[in-house]
């Protein structure tokens, strides 16, 4: 039976499509391969005799296996935001690996995927191309979860003990809002600067510093589309900026638009100068 994860899905852009005929679902992993997984998705659509829409969202420091009869493989973290255009009929289904989680899989640093894809197969082989075809011919959600955890488990790595570790540095960045610098955060990890930027270069796919900026910035997109009045300035103060200024432009860099823009854009609340 599917399990639901219970969370709401974050980094989501142009939320107006969400009454859209589109559906995200999102779905937990067995405890065999909790340690591994975050989640397994499922995206699918039906705009046949509607225009095009473009689908964004913002980059999150894991890798995702993908299922999808337009491309599938294994997607390394992506610095910037992820930009689709969805047309007529289709369906796509991923494995959200957790921060560190790819690792034993991989068996080499995740940078090694920054900014970049490999097939399934230069991972999995063999097992790796049939489940991809499996799962394309697949309609049903839950047998596509269930070839992706005999997938897995046919592989599983030996435990690695940096996996939960790595995955618990980040989650302290996503919990502790203080924590605003890698300095802060290997301070709190009790590890050296470099230490931790080993680390996350060979677990995460991405520095410190990027992991600590992007969960700020999905923050900040969560408060504004929330639709209350937000007082920019104490936002940027509160999300570890020195002034505004440098608030708008890392938004600006990662979402297109500048916080006003996307208020406008996303149909919520303004907010104050």
């Amino acid at each position: 039976m599917l399990r639901p994860a219970p969370s709401a899905a974050r980094g989501i852009l142009r939320r107006q499509f969400d009454t859209s005929p589109m559906h995200h679902g999102r779905y937990l992993p067995d405890a065999a391969l909790a340690a591994y997984v975050e989640h397994y998705w499922c995206v699918s659509w039906d705009l046949r005799g509607q225009p095009p829409r473009l689908q964004e969202t913002l980059p999150h420091p894991n890798v995702h296996l993908v299922a999808d009869a337009a491309g599938s493989g294994i997607f390394g973290v992506h610095t910037r935001r992820f930009a689709t255009e969805l047309a007529g009929q289709g369906r796509v289904f991923g494995i959200k690996f957790r921060p560190g989680g790819f690792r034993p899989f991989l068996r080499g640093p995740v940078a090694s995927l920054a900014n970049r894809s490999t097939p399934i197969a230069a991972v999995f082989g063999a097992d790796g191309e049939a489940y991809q075809h499996d799962v394309i011919a697949c309609a049903d959600v839950e047998q596509c979860v269930a070839f992706a955890a005999q997938l897995l488990a046919a592989h599983l790595p030996a435990p690695d003990p940096t996996v939960e570790r790595v995955a618990g540095i980040v989650a302290r960045v996503v919990a502790d809002r203080r924590i605003n610098t890698a300095e802060e955060l290997a301070q709190n990890s009790g590890l050296g600067l470099r230490a931790l930027q080993r680390l996350f270069n060979d677990y995460v796919g991405a520095s410190p510093k990027w992991v600590i900026n992007r969960y700020r910035l999905h923050e900040a997109i969560e408060r504004l589309a929330a639709g209350t009045t937000v007082d920019w300035a104490d936002l940027a103060l509160a999300l570890g900026y020195y002034d505004q200024a440098h608030f708008n432009r890392d938004f600006r860099k990662l979402v297109g638009r500048s916080p006003g823009e996307f208020c406008r854009d996303e149909q919520v609340g303004e907010g104050k100068k």
